[in-house]
């Protein structure tokens, strides 16, 4: 018997041994994750503290200004924006912003052209055709350029390229959002922060696309026509009854927790569409309300329908065509306020036979 106690103390004493390893190796990792927990709270402090500073990009330099529309607070969003939602509202600013539109002057229309910061071909043509007409039936036509922030691989040179374009036209606005195709909500909601600040006195404004033929004679008889509302207006080639669509393989996908409804509210097609210079202020003012979705002109709809106000259909629909059939007959051609052309070349060429005059033949 007595031969087998050495063995059971040195079991004993190897338990024992075993037990404090464990509680040691227990002490240290509640101690390594009392230091891990600290260390996050410090550096999630750091980071709060550090992104709620309101500091410029340096890259841009100097000129920024707030955009300062204030009719209704406009919180930072308390959602991820996602791959369906966009980044609106928010505190963007103007980095470039010295056009004499609706500051020294008080245009009865101003044309709005959102554009690629790259696209200078665009903007050259339209300063050649339809924009350069500046007194139409005895109304004063303004063209402005609403860009964004160049792609991040050629920012610095094409900034430097946009202030130059600038300073020999003076018609661009520039906001310190990225320019993209997904961010084309946050371009649509700057535009109307920079009208509803600036242009109260003016009447009505046309945002058009770049690749769109304007006829502004046509479209300034439209605006001056007494049936035309100068309020809650807005027209352009409106769809009723737009279906969300559901297929995930497809470019304008919406899932049901997104929109849970079948269908969008009406709303006049991004191409080009008109609204009386009320209506930017009071857009405004209910977006808060809305989670903007990335598809521009249907998040307009949505708005709209929230403001209870209806675009309108023009009194032709053969006034906005998104595919029209070239080319067009000089009749044809007398009737279109705005069509998507396919090339500068094509917008040229329509341009001068309007310049010329067109009209249906007997």
């Amino acid at each position: 018997m007595h031969s087998f106690i050495p063995e059971k103390t040195s079991q004993r004493e190897s338990w024992f041994r075993r037990s404090r390893q464990r509680t040691v190796l227990m002490e240290n990792r509640r101690r390594l994750k009392k230091i891990f927990i600290g260390i996050l709270v410090g550096v999630t402090v750091t980071i709060i503290y550090l992104t709620a500073e309101d500091k410029p990009e340096p890259l841009y330099g100097p000129g920024y200004k707030k955009n300062n529309f204030t009719a209704s607070p406009t919180p930072e969003p308390k959602w991820d924006p996602g791959p369906y939602h966009v980044a609106y509202p928010r505190n963007y600013r103007f980095i470039m912003d010295d056009t004499p539109t609706c500051k020294t002057t008080s245009p009865f229309l101003i044309l709005m052209v959102p554009v690629a910061p790259a696209d200078v071909a665009s903007r050259d043509t339209i300063r050649r055709t339809w924009g350069s007409e500046k007194l139409v039936l005895g109304q004063q036509i303004e063209t402005v350029f609403i860009v964004g922030l160049p792609e991040r691989k050629a920012a610095k040179q094409l900034q430097d390229e946009l202030r130059e374009e600038n300073k020999q036209h003076h018609d661009l606005i520039q906001s310190n959002f990225q320019d993209s195709y997904h961010n084309l909500t946050i371009k649509t909601m700057v535009m109307l922060e920079w009208l509803a600040e600036h242009c109260s006195k003016s009447t009505f404004i046309m945002k058009i696309d770049s690749d769109i033929l304007l006829h502004v004679k046509k479209l300034v008889s439209l605006l001056l026509d007494l049936k035309t509302p100068k309020e809650n207006y807005m027209t352009g080639l409106v769809w009723w009854h737009s279906p969300v669509l559901r297929n995930p393989f497809i470019k304008f996908y919406m899932p049901k927790d997104v929109i849970a409804e079948s269908e969008y509210p009406p709303y006049p097609l991004g191409m080009a569409y008109v609204m009386s210079l009320d209506l930017p202020k009071k857009i405004l003012s209910v977006s808060p309300q809305i989670k903007p979705i990335y598809i521009e002109d249907a998040y307009l709809g949505m708005c709209l329908k929230r403001l209870g106000i209806s675009p309108t259909d023009p009194p032709d629909e053969s006034m906005f065509q998104v595919t029209p059939q070239h080319p067009l007959s000089s009749c044809d051609l007398s009737k279109v306020i705005a069509m998507t052309t396919t090339s500068i070349s094509q917008m040229q060429v329509y341009w001068q036979r309007i310049q010329q005059g067109v009209q249906c033949g007997a």
